[in-house]
């Protein structure tokens, strides 16, 4: 059973999460909103604070929406050079040493990935349900970044996504960056590129191809979606070096932002999360220094891939805890504007419309068991990573459920709360297009169903598709 109470050691961080989310991203959420592509200058001094108290230890390895070390707390992974953190693989509270927010449209899982996710999952079925004995509960850094995040978004996800140095490269940097590579690049911020216009959800098809050149690889191709591609000071590239090995041949480069082969696009205008900008590059004869391959770079047929995928087992709980902080502000508005309006939401009888409540306090009731479904599901996959458990299951349905909650919450807030629900007078309308990103990217609806399925029915892609 998970203690549903915020742990006392959390406690300063949720707090100072809420002061963040209600001082700085809610005053500034319509104007980013509204001013796409500007950088929002007033996160400078945020990120500053944020990389003292991570140096100090003052958030416990878990910075704006951070998970410390970059491992997968289930598998035990190495991370980043730092202190042995809670989860059982090594932490960095050094700066730029976080792992990044993982909440990019380029890094939703494949669903041939399933195959990998399903290995290592069954393959410790028996422990999923089971605490050591030896080491008890723990709360870790999963815990603790799913409980800031969870804050952050409820002041505004846009704002959060563009955090300076909190991006999934650093995420792949932490974590099979070796010692010089982590001399090199840590501290500095990290986009992920990884979806192509013929490779979204299978990220297995990627084209992008790297060729080695005597001491340089030589990148070509296109990358989109790529969140915070213009303001990153390094893109880390997924290429394949065989595209006749599959997936076994795709590896990681760190390609600095300024690489005269690495040429931006265009960037993204949006629905939703306008704050954050998302670029497109063309890598043309992009030369990168060979030891800027993250990783091992031999092509390994077995498992080479699957290692990769399971570091999104405690980053899709993330996502989910942002689906949930957006719903969760959706909800506090709407009840206000439903007890301005003398409607009575009333907890002691049944929650269903007609005699014991009022449609619009039905309805009420009936999102808020929806999200708080999905809050526990997010919660229990963060803990069961804090506490080395398999978790590729309990991941892909927190993410389902949060993310479809979270649109389907905001959509009927607005609907509920009529004509200042569509308006901009209020942040309503905009939490509701903010929710749509949630479902789609670290893997769509419709991929982890698969997922799940797959995972239930001990599927093989072959098998399942």
């Amino acid at each position: 059973m998970i203690n549903l109470e915020i742990p006392k050691k959390f406690g300063g961080l949720v707090s100072q999460s809420r002061q963040v989310a209600t001082e700085i991203f809610r005053p500034n959420s319509r104007k980013y909103d509204t001013a796409e592509h500007e950088y929002p200058k007033e996160l400078d001094m945020l990120a500053a604070l944020i990389d003292g108290m991570n140096e100090s230890g003052a958030l416990g390895g878990a910075g704006a929406g951070t998970v410390g070390g970059g491992s997968n707390g289930s598998n035990g992974s190495k991370g980043s050079k730092g202190s042995k953190g809670s989860n059982g693989s090594n932490g960095s509270n050094g700066k730029g040493r976080d792992v990044g927010l993982r909440a990019n449209s380029q890094s939703s899982a494949s669903a041939e990935d399933a195959d990998s996710e399903l290995s290592a999952s069954t393959e410790d079925a028996d422990s999923q349900s089971s605490v050591s004995a030896e080491n008890g509960t723990r709360n870790g850094s999963n815990m603790a970044s799913l409980l800031g995040l969870m804050e952050l978004c409820w002041g505004d996800v846009g704002l959060l996504l563009a955090m300076p140095r909190q991006g999934l490269g650093q995420a792949a940097i932490a974590a099979v960056a070796n010692e010089d590579q982590l001399a090199r690049f840590g501290g500095k911020w990290a986009a992920m590129a990884i979806t192509e216009p013929e490779a979204g959800s299978d990220s297995a098809a990627i084209r992008t191809t790297a060729r080695l050149d005597g001491d340089e690889y030589v990148l070509n191709g296109e990358k989109i979606f790529v969140t915070s591609g213009d303001r990153a000071e390094l893109i880390v590239v997924w290429a394949t070096l065989d595209r006749s090995q599959g997936r076994a041949a795709i590896k990681s480069f760190v390609v600095e932002r300024d690489n005269p082969g690495l040429k931006l696009d265009r960037l993204e205008h949006k629905l939703g999360i306008r704050a954050s900008d998302t670029a497109n590059f063309v890598l043309q004869d992009c030369r990168v220094p060979k030891d800027n391959l993250l990783g091992d770079p031999e092509i390994a047929l077995k498992g080479g891939f699957s290692g990769v995928m399971q570091t999104f087992d405690n980053t899709r709980p993330l996502v989910a805890g942002m689906a949930v902080g957006v719903a969760r502000a959706c909800l506090e508005s709407t009840r206000q504007h439903l007890e301005a309006a003398g409607i009575k939401i009333d907890y002691n009888r049944p929650g269903f419309a007609g005699r014991d409540q009022s449609a619009a306090a039905a309805e009420f009731i009936a999102m808020e068991a929806d999200w708080e479904a999905a809050r526990l599901l997010t919660l229990r996959a963060a803990w069961m990573a804090d506490n080395k458990q398999p978790n590729s299951l309990q991941a892909s349905m927190a993410k389902a459920k949060a993310g479809r909650m979270g649109t389907d919450v905001a959509l009927r807030c607005v609907a509920l709360c009529g004509a200042t629900g569509f308006g901009e007078a209020e942040l309503m309308e905009k939490w509701a297009r903010d929710a749509k990103i949630l479902d789609l990217f670290e893997g769509t609806q419709q991929i982890q169903l698969l997922i799940i399925a797959r995972l239930l029915l001990s599927r093989t892609s072959a098998e399942l598709k």
